[in-house]
């Protein structure tokens, strides 16, 4: 008896087989599909026990190889519907579907034992091997697709990844600029807290400016007034002297006419000089006084030539009760015909003690150094320069360095030792001058030879 092996499956089988590892890795089944992917997995072991069946039984069955094929594309395309939402899986699934097709046809032809006929044989065969075709393209578009989506997907992710260091960033920014925000906001309340006690310390020591600018016109003033009452007081002791020489004279049985009308002339004259003296004390202090009162900021029509003359002699008796050795030459250059100029008097007041102090000072300590022959000067001189009037201001002293120069009106800069001055005198004078009366300060000094302030006002013409 000729035995004769189910030679389909052995061809049929291998190549299910090989179609189904090729879905298995373009799906990437073990990982979307674990379940389906088991089952296909052995889907080798229905086609092996249909084979061993044939050898067993020596039995011939085409039929078992066309329904292994069936069950093989029907479990394709079960997977293939589970997989519709991937795109190569849908672009594959027609395909199969038309391939599972074919297989129903065969099958129920083989079961039913009918043939087509030839023209439709024609046509099935020919419509067999398009579908062959169309899988095999659907293939390789699959795969094609598939490889357009991982690189999609991986664009995906590269930008997933740049968002979130971006989004990292921001996060590590945002804390940055956070504890950048916190800093500065301390750093801020800090810098407020010492402009406050700047501010404070700056209001300490521009009254400590003004008191002792104040002490130095008070030291002066006594100095001055100290004149005026010596002789009222002097006088007045002579006049006491001629009263009691009088009554004297007018007890005596015969008094001397002549006498008593020499010693009425001489008291009527001692009575002159204490009016006239008392007088003095008297307008010593009304200047005194206006310049203790508060600065209303009115201008007045202000004679130079005399509020010049008046604080240079206050400041140098001011200076003088502070060290009775100390003398100085005081020359003055006042224009004769000096027009008046629009000013708040008290406020010039400070300014011309404070430049006559620090000349005052400056010959001093010069003086002091012990130079042979140096003799101590201060000349002041007045005088009108187009429609400005100009006041000059200068000494034989110690003079101010080049560099020193160029930060002299700056508020708390001084030259003086610590102690002795505030640094604000010249910086208060300069503001009140430019400022205040829209004028101009202006100092040119050589080391160690002199000192020259120029303040020039605007003069107008009434």
């Amino acid at each position: 008896m000729n035995f004769k092996y189910d030679t389909d499956l052995l061809v049929l089988g291998p190549a299910a087989m090989l179609l189904v590892l090729v879905l298995r890795r373009l799906f990437d089944l073990p990982e979307r599909l674990p379940r389906w992917n088991r089952w296909l997995s052995w889907l080798w072991l229905p086609a092996l026990l249909a084979f061993a069946y044939s050898v067993v039984y020596l039995r011939h069955n085409s039929a078992l190889g066309e329904a292994y094929m069936l069950f093989v594309f029907t479990v394709i395309l079960g997977t293939l519907l589970r997989l519709r939402s991937y795109r190569p899986a849908r672009t594959l699934l027609v395909g199969v579907a038309l391939v599972w097709l074919k297989w129903v046809i065969k099958v129920g032809l083989l079961l039913g034992s009918y043939r087509l006929l030839p023209p439709y044989a024609s046509y099935y065969n020919t419509g067999s091997q398009l579908t062959t075709l169309l899988v095999i393209g659907l293939l390789v578009t699959a795969r094609a697709q598939k490889k357009t989506l991982l690189k999609e997907q991986k664009q995906r992710e590269e930008e997933a990844q740049a968002r979130a260091l971006v989004a990292a960033q921001n996060a590590e920014l945002e804390r940055l600029v956070a504890e950048r925000t916190a800093a500065l906001t301390q750093q801020s309340e800090e810098l407020r807290k010492a402009l406050d006690d700047l501010q404070t310390t700056q209001s300490q020591l521009i009254q400590a400016e003004k008191m002792a600018s104040l002490g130095e016109l008070t030291a002066g003033v006594a100095h001055e007034i100290q004149n005026p009452l010596n002789f009222v007081n002097n006088f007045a002791e002579v006049s006491t002297e001629l009263l009691d020489e009088l009554a004297s004279e007018q007890t005596k049985p015969a008094p001397d006419l002549g006498l008593e009308a020499e010693l009425l002339a001489d008291l009527q004259q001692n009575i002159q000089k204490i009016t006239h003296h008392g007088q003095r004390a008297a307008s010593i202090v009304r200047g005194m006084l206006e310049h203790s009162r508060q600065s209303t900021g009115e201008r007045t029509l202000t004679d130079l030539n005399a509020l010049c003359d008046e604080y240079l002699r206050l400041a140098y008796h001011g200076l003088r009760a502070k060290d009775k050795t100390f003398n100085a030459t005081l020359q003055t250059d006042f224009a004769p015909v000096l027009p008046l100029v629009e000013a708040v008097s008290q406020d010039l007041g400070r300014v011309l003690l404070n430049l006559f102090t620090n000349a005052f000072y400056a010959v001093r300590q010069r003086q002091q150094a012990g130079e042979p022959g140096y003799a101590p000067t201060v000349r002041v001189c007045t005088k009108r320069e187009g429609d400005e009037v100009v006041v000059c201001v200068r000494d034989n002293g110690t003079g101010i360095a080049e560099a020193v120069q160029q930060k002299i009106f700056q508020p708390f800069f001084t030259t003086k030792p610590a102690g002795e001055g505030t640094g604000l005198g010249l910086s208060l004078s300069y503001d009140i001058v430019v400022q205040g009366h829209d004028g101009t300060l202006e100092v040119e000094s050589q080391e160690g030879n002199h000192t020259e302030f120029v303040m020039r006002l605007p003069l107008f013409n009434y």
